[in-house]
């Protein structure tokens, strides 16, 4: 795959980036190199091989998943000014 002058322009215009004409071809030969890198990858054989977190091997950290501060509604909406069905009530701003 090769980007062109064309499809640069038309990148920077999509991300809203102002490139002047003489930029272009160095952007154009950096798109490139990235696009002949990623086909290089996409040649490696990674057939087996587990995800990583790190470079060094190390569980990862995982808390246990339960509810901690359920069941507390009345406490919440103490400090609200407007409440109802245990629901905070908010001004209508939408017509």
């Amino acid at each position: 795959m090769s980007v062109d002058q064309a499809t640069v322009r038309r990148i920077a215009h999509l991300a809203r980036i102002k490139v002047s004409d003489d930029d272009v071809p160095q952007l154009q030969d950096e798109l490139n190199a990235i696009l002949r890198f990623v086909e290089e990858l996409a040649g490696v054989d990674v057939e087996g091989v587990e995800p990583m977190t790190s470079v060094m091997p190390m569980p990862m950290k995982k808390r246990a998943d339960v509810v901690t501060d359920g069941g507390i509604a009345d406490a919440i909406l103490a400090n609200a000014p407007a409440s109802e069905d245990h629901f905070f009530k908010v001004p209508k701003v939408v017509e």
